[in-house]
């Protein structure tokens, strides 16, 4: 693994959303590993200028959120999955039936889990992970 020590918050945002433009372009139908919160925001905005100003295309991409509250809807304002579309899937060419984030609401957690694993593995395993 390789460390890159960055400035700041704008510098460390722009060379993670290169990195994971590098894998779009390299692999048009490949598979990202999502977080949610305050950090990845200055990423997912770098993303979207990217692919407005420069046409990132994500039309092929898949997309596996890492969690989600228990008991939220997706359309809850605090819901993971009202997160990301807010912050980046409305924003980009992304088919939403190929962004995953785990379901709050489902009744077997431990099946849900199960089946989320799989369809990863399904889809090719993950080629990049944002972990910001």
């Amino acid at each position: 693994m390789e460390v890159v020590v960055k400035e700041n918050y704008e510098e460390m945002s722009k060379l993670a959303a290169q990195l994971i433009a590098e894998v779009v372009r390299k692999k048009p139908r490949c598979v990202l590993g999502l977080a949610t919160g305050s950090t990845p925001v200055g990423t997912y905005k770098e993303l979207i200028r990217m692919h407005k100003e420069e046409g990132l295309d994500f039309s092929q991409v898949v997309t596996f959120n890492l969690d989600e509250y228990v008991g939220l809807p997706p359309t809850h304002p605090e819901s993971y999955r009202y997160f990301m579309n807010e912050n980046l899937f409305n924003h980009i060419n992304i088919r939403k039936e190929n962004t995953f984030v785990p379901d709050g609401m489902a009744k077997d957690i431990p099946a849900f889990c199960k089946w989320y694993e799989e369809k990863i593995k399904e889809m090719g395993g993950i080629d990049i992970q944002l972990l910001e």
